[in-house]
């Protein structure tokens, strides 16, 4: 699944459309595509794992879920979901969740969890945390009311970086080291999207689908842990387990 960073770059690669014309819309998503014909592009936001068109009076949502994709001026084998055409380009998106917003995005949206948007919060953060005391950090972590863009990657290098076990309660966890993950979850989202950018992200992996821990040298963990059953990565010898 896509994570937040990931979905940046889906914005950077969108930006050019910003003001352009949809000329059509098709595909099978569950929508009414003639409500986007003729209608222009007026901005383009992201929340977490969400990509936002914003036209006049409603906003088309795409959510690229655990398979998604999308081409720009090319296809694919298999059919869109979602197709925008405009006079000379068209923009494709596959296997993603589709919908349109008629509310104002501020009616829907906490734009202080999104761990790399500019009004994310780290006291917001913690207030929500309090109601989350007895759930294991690896679920918290993965909530996306509270850390919006996160997904299995960042959960597993987060945790890992700041030495706590995946298993750990979070009302058991020091002050501290709350402080600790909510700032090294924002570090590490920008760091992930420069890697990504660049292409070299799996090569900075400490942790996910690694064997090996590089602070201890012995094998890392694997198993699904929390409600969710995500799998996560960590070492029983320097990831603290707080419960």
């Amino acid at each position: 699944m896509p994570e937040g960073p990931s979905i940046v770059i889906l914005h950077d690669v969108l930006l050019p459309f910003k003001g352009k014309k949809v000329i059509s819309a098709s595909g099978y998503a569950g929508i009414d595509f003639s409500r986007l014909e003729g209608q222009k592009i007026i901005d383009l936001k992201t929340w977490g794992k969400h990509t936002l068109i914003c036209f006049k009076n409603f906003t088309v949502r795409i959510h690229l879920m655990m398979f998604g994709s999308y081409t720009i001026n090319e296809g694919k084998k298999y059919n869109p979901k979602l197709s925008l055409h405009f006079v000379k380009d068209e923009v494709n998106f596959y296997l993603c969740q589709v919908a349109i917003l008629d509310e104002p995005l501020s009616k829907l949206y906490d734009w202080a969890a999104d761990v790399m948007g500019d009004k994310w919060s780290v006291p917001i953060a913690k207030r929500k945390l309090k109601d989350k005391a007895g759930e294991m950090i690896c679920d918290v972590l993965l909530d996306q009311k509270i850390f919006s863009g996160v997904g299995n990657i960042i959960k597993n290098e987060v945790l890992f970086r700041t030495r706590i076990h995946p298993d750990s309660i979070t009302n058991k966890l020091p002050p501290s080291r709350i402080t600790e993950i909510l700032e090294e979850v924002r570090k590490y989202a920008f760091e992930f999207l420069k890697w990504k950018r660049a292409g070299t992200l799996s090569k900075h992996w400490e942790a996910y689908e690694q064997k090996v821990c590089p602070r201890c040298d012995i094998l890392l963990h694997k198993k699904k842990t929390g409600k969710g059953k995500r799998q996560s990565y960590f070492c029983n010898n320097c990831q603290i387990l707080y419960k």
